[in-house]
């Protein structure tokens, strides 16, 4: 499998969403008959998918029950597609479904959905879908030899409970995300069973597939988040810049036709409607294939490959050399006279081509970044196309543009330095407690992978030559997941305020929070310092975790300590639990030495 990389916005999913009336050229029925192939061959694992990602918290027979159901009606509908259960869209057919089994949907409180009809019904069970999936139990343990063997005895079995497990968990992931996963998923399963040390190459095997999932998940929820808060000026924006930095030689009336109607062609992703999702993406990506002399001569090895491997090929192939000759900026936007006239005779397609442009021109800078600098330009129109001498004014744009590139960059060169100074085991334990106290209403679960989700991000990118691109793009996609996708999700009023004021500055809004001041902490510690001789029994993965839970909680208790108050209490713990596990009687000393550590903590928060 491709490791990720960086530099290359995995956003770009998001381009492949539902596209285009329905084909009436050959060359159009011939990708639809592709298409619905690959939704047949596949129409098993896409039910799981979205069942368990409407139902998160539905046990795997029940989702085994939906999909037999769904299946059956395809079978159906294929011999008889003008039964009327058959003339809607399958996203609709699995809602019926559920909501006509009340046991079901009362039961997993989705009875107020389905009380409602159409777009309604289907954004309710949108706003439904829980990132938070502290309610779901931790996935099941299983040694490798018993993984191998339920694999052997029954891959269908296999594969479909490893995509049961992964969807719930992750209700916004695009299906062929998912599918795409699963297959690499199997591969390594399939070496690994085979080899002698099968954990030793699980173990390594493994990691960059489940990571790479969260990391393309991340970006799907990120956009859509940006969608459903923003609408489609920001979507049309955000893919303004990532087909231009990627395909520099096409011509703008290209990316102008590309972008017609595009938020509507990413509802179906979003909303889950993962059949019109796939269709959308494969229609997409064949046409980009058609169009290989004006976008990119390098696709054409992509092109030859199937569903999924050939969207995802076009998504971390390397950006095309620019056309030669391109100035920092085209002189249009800058020094003709006329550009408060053409931007006022059409000023969103205005907007787009200054994006274009500068896009195309800066493949170096992240996506984020090139918002960051069309908002600023548009706020530019503001200040000089009302002035006597609007070309005098627009003469220091290149300098407003430059101080805001050295604001961002500024922001990844101190957070390589810190990664640089603490390592990236202490870099967790500084995010953790960074986040903990912006967002102290969140699980330590959540601040625990978010932490670890930062500290990643700079342990891939900071070593890079393209770091910034690198480090911000996957920043602002990590805090992003502190946003949501659902317009209801609220954490705090101050995260609330970044999440909802500006997706190109929200990275900069967040840098900028200390901690949540209407936070009030518990008046007790709670049994923080209360522990048991059951913590000498904890392996490595579970003693973390523990160690996780005590800084966190310590932070809510104490959100006025310092980091270097709250490492040194944590070194402590450590301590403490090295001490008595090593005792003769652990309960006894730990009995002793907790009291001793909660007044260490006590006397820290008076000085």
């Amino acid at each position: 499998m491709k490791q990720l990389k960086c530099t290359d916005f995995v956003i770009f999913l998001f381009f492949l969403s539902e596209f285009l009336t329905p084909p009436s050229k050959a060359q159009d029925v011939d990708i639809s008959q592709v298409t619905q192939k690959f939704i047949l061959d596949n129409a098993e694992y896409l039910t799981i998918i979205a069942s368990a990602q409407y139902i998160q918290e539905a046990t795997f027979e029940e989702v085994e029950m939906l999909t037999k159901e769904m299946l059956e009606l395809k079978d159906k509908c294929f011999a008889n597609a003008t039964l009327p259960e058959c003339t809607t869209s399958a996203g609709n057919i699995l809602q019926d479904s559920i909501c006509a089994k009340e046991d079901l949907s009362q039961k997993y409180n989705l009875s107020h959905c389905c009380k409602e009809i159409d777009l309604k019904r289907r954004l309710c069970f949108l706003y439904n879908k829980k990132a938070a999936i502290g309610f779901i139990p931790p996935l099941p343990t299983m040694d490798v030899e018993a993984k191998c063997q339920a694999y052997q005895q029954n891959r269908d079995i296999f594969i479909n409970k490893y995509i049961y497990d992964f969807s719930r968990r992750d209700p916004f992931v695009f299906p062929l995300t998912l599918l795409a996963t699963t297959a690499h998923f199997e591969e390594v399963a399939k070496a690994c069973c085979a080899e002698e040390d099968k954990a030793s190459c699980f173990q390594t095997r493994v990691e960059p597939v489940t990571q790479n999932l969260r990391v393309k998940s991340s970006y799907q929820k990120n956009i859509c988040g940006a969608l459903m808060r923003f609408g489609p000026k920001v979507l049309n924006a955000i893919y303004t810049a990532v087909i231009s930095q990627k395909f520099p030689q096409i011509e703008f009336k290209e990316v102008a036709s590309l972008l017609e109607d595009f938020s509507s062609k990413h509802v179906a992703c979003c909303e889950g409607d993962l059949i019109l999702c796939i269709t959308g993406m494969n229609t997409i990506m064949s046409h980009i294939c058609t169009k290989q002399s004006s976008t990119s001569s390098t696709i054409r090895e992509c092109c030859k490959m199937t569903i999924p491997d050939r969207e995802e090929c076009i998504i971390y192939m390397y950006k095309d050399e620019p056309p030669k000759n391109l100035s920092g900026i085209d002189a249009k936007f800058m020094d003709n006279k006329d550009v408060c006239e053409h931007r006022d005779a059409d000023r969103k397609s205005f907007m787009t081509e200054f994006l274009y442009e500068y896009s195309r021109r800066h493949q170096d800078l992240s996506i984020p970044e090139l918002l960051r600098i069309a908002e600023e330009y548009e706020k530019l129109w503001g200040d000089c196309c009302g002035k006597e001498n609007p070309s005098d004014c627009y003469s220091h744009v290149e300098e407003k543009f430059n101080e805001t590139t050295e604001k961002s960059l500024q922001m990844v060169n101190q957070e390589c330095a810190r990664f640089q100074n603490l390592g990236k085991d202490d870099l967790k334990y500084h995010y953790l407690v960074k986040l903990t106290k912006m967002a102290p209403q969140l699980s330590t679960e959540e601040l625990t992978m978010l932490s670890e989700d930062v500290a990643s991000v700079l342990d891939m990118c900071c070593a890079q030559s393209e770091k910034f691109a690198c480090v911000d793009n996957l920043m602002n996609s990590v805090l992003g997941e502190l946003c949501g996708v659902n317009k209801n999700q609220t954490i705090n009023a101050a995260i609330n305020q970044c999440c909802t004021s500006s997706f190109a500055f929200r990275r900069h809004c967040f840098e900028e929070l200390e901690g949540d001041k209407t936070y009030v902490p518990p008046s007790t510690s709670q049994g923080l310092f209360t522990f048991h001789a059951d913590l000498c029994q904890a392996q490595n993965g579970v003693l973390q975790e523990k160690k996780n839970r005590f800084l966190v909680d310590l932070v809510k208790l104490n959100p006025q300590h310092t980091d270097q108050e709250l490492r040194l209490l944590l070194t402590h713990f450590t301590n403490v639990v090295e001490t008595c596990c090593k005792a003769e009687e652990p309960e006894a000393c730990f009995n002793e030495e907790g009291p001793k550590l909660e007044a260490k903590s006590q006397a820290t928060s008076e000085t």
